[in-house]
């Protein structure tokens, strides 16, 4: 922690509701917003309420007309044999395949996405995408709109959330977080065109008419590895609004001027 969050953090004291709802007012986020969020409950300092603290903050700012999504993934229900965090002995593989509980949008558990979207799988209201590892769970108002139809062969392309969100024109926002976690720009991966792009045969545990299987799917292989760099020269363009949020830095942003630069971004540079 540098010297102005220690500093931050001694002048502002506990993060509340009341906080986060003004903090997220002055960075520009509005009633009625269609928000993907990403975040770090960290990151924000000590949360009065944590998590249902930031997604009550959420909703009273977008309001009844408003619509909150996050990304829910589920990256553990793949084939091990792309494991590398860590790897595990190939002999392990077969057993994991046959055995790897089927997804289920009511209990399957995320891996690395954050005490907010742990939390929101569970809200009464929320509804949640069936794609069996990148997942996507949402409340308010466009929330079944941008949940349902979730193709397995299609994880972030144009008819997943993410495509939802860009047809409503809805924004992001990267709270205390990077741009090497704003998955809209995997969208952009799908629409760019750069001659080294490929796909990818994956697998996973899904349900079929009730019953568990394994299933294998083609689809684009992903790589985040120059989203910070993309992100860096998008926010060059003046198209970023930032401001500390808690005790964290909030970046807002339109998501389809994003998308669509980092589709430019990609088919230009990436080789």
């Amino acid at each position: 922690m540098d010297e102005a969050d220690v500093i931050a953090r001694a002048t502002r004291g506990p993060v509340t509701v009341d906080m986060l709802v003004a903090d997220l007012a002055g960075l520009g986020v509005e009633s009625g917003m269609t928000l993907l969020l990403h975040s770090s409950l960290s990151s924000l300092g000590w949360v009065c309420g944590g998590a249902q603290a930031v997604v009550e903050a959420m909703q009273s700012v977008l309001g009844p007309g408003g619509t909150l999504v996050v990304p829910t993934h589920t990256s553990a229900n793949s084939d091990p044999a792309h494991w590398v965090a860590p790897p595990v002995p190939e002999t392990w593989w077969p057993v994991i395949r046959a055995q790897m509980p089927a997804f289920d949008p009511r209990l399957s558990p995320t891996r690395g996405m954050g005490a907010v979207a742990d939390l929101l799988i569970g809200h009464g209201d929320a509804v949640r995408s069936a794609h069996p590892q990148v997942s996507f769970a949402a409340i308010g108002h466009h929330a079944r709109e941008i949940t349902d139809g979730h193709r397995i062969d299609e994880q972030f392309g144009i008819t997943s959330p993410l495509g939802r969100i860009y047809d409503l024109e809805g924004s992001v926002l990267l709270l205390g977080v990077g741009h090497d976690s704003n998955t809209s720009l995997h969208l952009a991966e799908y629409l760019a065109s750069w001659p080294s792009k490929a796909t990818q045969e994956l697998g996973a545990a899904v349900l079929v008419e009730g019953e568990r299987r394994w299933v294998t799917f083609t689809d684009v292989d992903i790589d985040e590895g120059d989203f910070p760099v993309i992100g860096a020269a998008f926010e060059a363009t003046g198209s970023t609004r930032r401001r500390r949020v808690g005790h964290a830095t909030g970046a807002l942003m339109a998501q389809r001027p994003l998308v669509d630069f980092g589709t430019r971004w990609m088919t230009e540079h990436r080789r």
